[in-house]
């Protein structure tokens, strides 16, 4: 066993780095970490059924994760996309790959779970992907994130019928349903009591328990209460006669809205994340590979479907719902490939007798394959697609009605709106240019007043009447466009002051070259007002604490001066750090000896 660990272990060590190196993300790194150890590569590992039954608990894990984070005023908020994008992706896309299923033959429940099973996308792949892409929060995003969302809802219920379809499959083909009819009936009224009983526990056993164990058990007492509530709760559903993941969910869920959901999720996060990554690996090992050679073209066509049919629902429900068509079309891709909880259900449904072992091994497969084609869907949008079919355009900068001895503001982010909001107050007028046209286009839904410009472009600046203004904001974000608009500034309009945001030293520095002299550090005020509370905290005379940061701040101030001219050599520009510490220090400590 600990042999098997450790090849796990070193398996994931090589592939999920790499595969995130080449942008496949973790999940393609663990699947193609098992396929290489398992039977169908270097037959490493020879039990892989009882790693599988291991590596479950990471799913039971991920479910109660899920359930956690579902607080109702969560859902309440997205419930338009959750519930109605989401919705409406699982029950088209299910019902037409379960007809299809149908057609060729299976029963209804084969079809049900198999066409709900292909319906899921991968929750750990996309969401990675988005967020490394930084298209979380765009359209595609937030709607790939309800769909996702509503996807790891509805596997719930699923997971929870599968053996209610077992038994409905055993009554339908041996014709014995009138000798299981009662049976049937007690087991479901056994489940829904022991899940009303959880329901009950929740409030009255669960949070007093947490909330003594908090006080007086320490932190591993917490997170081992954490983990033996989970396992409780998978096999009071075993009793029920229900799945685990059911379970984990329903704990998860219940305990959402506690005051320990936070610790509860970081102290399971761990274990989850590992836990899930051997599920993977062992899904990648399981996985049969030789029916790529057998049956290439049945298995060709199984991903082909898959992706296409699901693109065309989500491009269509996208559409319907009025997402742009370069959006739909990104969150059609994003969510065209099968999901982990596929592997989920068809191994239970095989399990249980819905469908065979073979066509379980075969969907799998279909699954992997469609995985493993994400990301190349990813660089077919951003090489391709979007290049040849969004050729927009580009929208025209606004005409700006420009008064005189006014204040002009370049860029609307966080500092540049708290400039606005003052001046605004006062009643001085201005004129605030941003170049992101969503972020125009949020402000002015909530009533704000800017222009869509780019301040780096000479002809906005006369447009924005700078020659006429009396006060120049320099607040763009992006320390490149700031300087270029500082050098345009000083360039045509020399007598104009200046007040510019520096994000940095550097960019303190770089704007200083370009003759701006009052540029503000976006976070070295806050920095000393946290420092000076920090030594009031600590019980330091007020006087002596005042002292101290005046100090700190003259120091700091003389020394950026002093260091501009050899800010670009890295060597001198560390020795003056270290030289300027050393000064500082001594000028503290004949402070102290005053005192």
């Amino acid at each position: 066993m600990l042999a098997q660990i450790a090849i796990f272990l070193l398996a994931a060590i090589i592939a999920v780095p790499l595969s995130r190196k080449l942008g496949l993300g973790a999940v393609l790194g663990y699947l193609g970490a098992g396929m290489i150890i398992g039977p169908w590569g270097l037959k490493l590992i020879d039990n892989v059924e009882a790693m599988l039954h291991i590596s479950e608990f990471g799913v039971i894990l991920l479910l109660f994760i899920i359930g956690l984070e579902l607080q109702p005023s969560r859902l309440w908020v997205l419930r338009k996309q959750v519930f109605g994008l989401g919705s409406a992706q699982v029950a088209i896309t299910g019902l037409v790959l379960g007809g299809i299923a149908l057609f060729m033959g299976f029963t209804w429940q084969a079809a049900l779970v198999v066409g709900v099973g292909l319906a899921m996308s991968s929750t750990a792949f996309v969401l990675q992907t988005l967020a490394e892409k930084k298209q979380l929060t765009a359209r595609h995003g937030r709607e790939s994130f309800a769909i996702l969302l509503f996807q790891d809802v509805a596997v719930i219920p699923l997971l929870a019928a599968l053996p209610f379809l077992a038994h409905s499959l055993g009554t339908s083909t041996t014709g014995g349903a009138a000798a299981h009819g009662h049976g049937g009936w007690l087991d479901a009224a056994k489940a829904v009591g022991i899940i009303v009983a959880l329901i009950v526990s929740s409030r009255f056993l669960l949070r007093p328990l947490f909330r003594l164990v908090a006080t007086f058990g320490g932190r591993e007492i917490f997170t081992a209460t954490a983990l033996f509530i989970v396992v409780g709760v998978t096999l009071l559903m075993d009793v029920a006669g229900l799945t685990a993941s059911l379970g984990a969910f329903l704990a998860g869920m219940l305990l959402a809205d506690s005051e320990y959901r936070h610790e509860l999720e970081a102290d399971i996060e761990p274990f989850k994340g590992l836990l899930m990554g051997l599920f993977f690996i062992s899904v990648g090992m399981s996985a049969n590979l030789g029916l790529l050679a057998q049956q290439p073209l049945i298995i060709a066509a199984i991903v082909a479907g898959l992706i296409v049919i699901k693109f065309i629902v989500l491009y269509a429900i996208g559409r319907v719902a009025g997402t742009a068509a370069p959006s739909a079309r990104r969150l059609g891709l994003a969510l065209a490939q099968g999901g982990e909880f596929a592997f989920v259900l068809f191994g239970s449904a095989a399990g249980a007798g819905i469908f065979t072992s073979p066509v379980s091994q075969l969907l799998v497969v279909a699954v992997t394959v469609s995985m493993l084609i994400a990301p190349f869907l990813f660089m077919l949008e951003e090489k391709v697609l979007s290049p040849t079919l969004d050729r927009e355009e580009a929208r025209e900068f606004d005409t700006i009605e420009a008064p005189q001895g006014h204040v002009v503001i370049a860029g609307y982010g966080r500092v540049g709106q708290i400039v606005t909001r003052v001046l605004s107050l006062k009643g001085i007028p201005f004129v605030a240019l941003e170049k992101d046209a969503d972020q125009v286009d949020g402000v002015r839904r909530y009533g704000g007043k800017l222009y869509f410009g780019d301040a780096t472009r000479l002809e906005l600046l006369h447009a924005a009447n700078v020659g006429g203004a009396r006060l120049f904001v320099l607040a763009i974000d992006d320390p490149e466009d700031s300087v270029k608009c500082a050098q345009l500034v000083r360039h045509h309009f020399p007598n104009l002051p200046i007040i510019a945001r520096a994000r940095n030293r550097t960019h303190a520095h770089r704007l200083a070259e370009m003759g701006v002299t009052r540029y503000y550090r976006e976070t070295w005020h806050t920095s000393m007002e946290m420092a000076l509370q920090s030594l009031l905290q600590l019980r330091m005379p007020p006087s002596e604490a005042a002292t101290a940061i005046a100090q700190f701040r003259d120091h700091d101030l003389e020394l950026l001066k002093r260091q501009h001219a050899i800010y670009q050599d890295e060597n001198k520009l560390i020795q003056s750090t270290r030289e300027a510490s050393v000064e500082l220090l001594t000028l503290f400590e004949a402070d102290r000896e005053k005192r």
